[in-house]
């Protein structure tokens, strides 16, 4: 397994449309593009951390081809609410002790 860990730093009074982007996003990228799917935190004022999961690093590396159109204006969406978004970590798991959640993404 492989998990990414990403920052982003969302324009004052964009959160709600930043949350509803990138939820929209995270939905897509799991039924189209086979990830294992990602949940956002919140950190402090204007900071979320998201953290997705993917089978293995090579599903990461070339996810996007398969999104429908409507992917386009979401990432845009999500795009326009930032002031920065990068990619923190990349990480290939070694031990899994966490709970595993039995309900579905969508």
């Amino acid at each position: 397994m492989f998990a990414v860990i990403y920052r982003f730093e969302v324009k004052e009074n964009c959160d709600q449309k930043f949350i509803h982007a990138w939820s929209e996003m995270t939905k897509l990228i799991y039924k189209y593009e086979g990830s294992l799917g990602s949940r956002l935190h919140h950190q402090e004022k204007n900071i979320y951390i998201a953290y997705a999961q993917w089978p293995n690093r090579e599903k990461w590396e070339t996810f996007g081809n398969k999104l429908p159109l409507v992917a386009k204006t979401h990432s845009l969406n999500m795009r326009d609410a930032c002031i920065q978004s990068e990619t923190i970590y990349k990480l290939e798991m070694l031990e899994d002790y966490l709970a595993q959640d039995t309900n579905s993404l969508i």
